[in-house]
């Protein structure tokens, strides 16, 4: 999961009550300290990241990813997620039938 590309779009993250900081709503501004937890839910996988240092100024995504650990859960595998890894579509394979498509519906909604 990547995460937000500009700092508008966190700012509408955290207005849009998708970001916690220690299990509170998250507002712009929050400060936050070494040993927060921030939850972020965003394009619906939630994500976990524990600050570990506090930058003082704007640096590069590499230097970035240094100053906190991602909690992050692996990923579900594909045991685990049942039939939407059994339907596959052969590349090429032209438009999805209406019954391909009210299948892969289904198996989104859940």
């Amino acid at each position: 999961m990547r995460a937000v590309k500009t700092r508008g779009a966190a700012t509408a993250a955290c207005r849009g009550g998708h970001v916690r900081v220690n299990g509170q709503a998250a507002k712009p501004a929050s400060p936050v300290r070494v040993g927060d937890r921030v939850e972020a839910t965003l394009a619906g996988q939630r994500r976990v990241l524990e600050v570990v240092r506090i930058i003082d100024k704007r640096v590069g995504a590499p230097l970035a990813t240094k100053c906190v650990i991602d909690h992050r859960l692996p990923p579900p595998s594909r045991a685990e997620l049942g039939d939407a890894a059994g339907f596959r579509r052969d590349p090429g394979a032209g438009r999805p039938t209406k019954r391909d498509r009210r299948q892969l519906d289904r198996l989104r909604r859940r």
